[in-house]
């Protein structure tokens, strides 16, 4: 049972083509892990295009994955890269989205043995 996302629009969009959705969940859990990390090393770095091009390319994912807060927190991301903040200020934003990533594909492997 999917409590870290939710699959109604990815089921909607195949028009319930489980092989489409399988497809979707499989790249997320093999990009987006590295995506996050790449994320963090732009927030460490200062390297505000480096986090905002890996910001903006997460963003349809999560949108389309049903996970609202972590999609919110990755326009908070991409806000901060654009103002060029401190990394105190987005510390706490980026754990929280690298900790529902990690539940969820936890939760996928679970419930699709992927």
């Amino acid at each position: 049972m999917a409590i870290n996302y939710n699959l109604s629009k990815v089921y909607a969009l195949s028009d319930n083509d489980s092989e489409f959705v399988i497809q979707i969940l499989t790249l997320f859990v093999r990009e987006v892990p590295q995506d996050i990390k790449n994320i963090g090393i732009g927030i460490n770095e200062k390297d505000y295009k480096i986090a905002y091009a890996y910001a903006h390319k997460i963003k349809p994912t999560l949108d389309l994955l049903g996970m609202t807060i972590a999609y919110d927190e990755v326009l908070q991301i991409e806000s901060w890269t654009i103002a060029e903040g401190k990394r105190k200020e987005i510390a706490a934003t980026f754990e929280s989205i690298k900790n529902q990533v990690e539940k969820a594909i936890k939760e996928i492997k679970k419930d699709f043995e992927i």
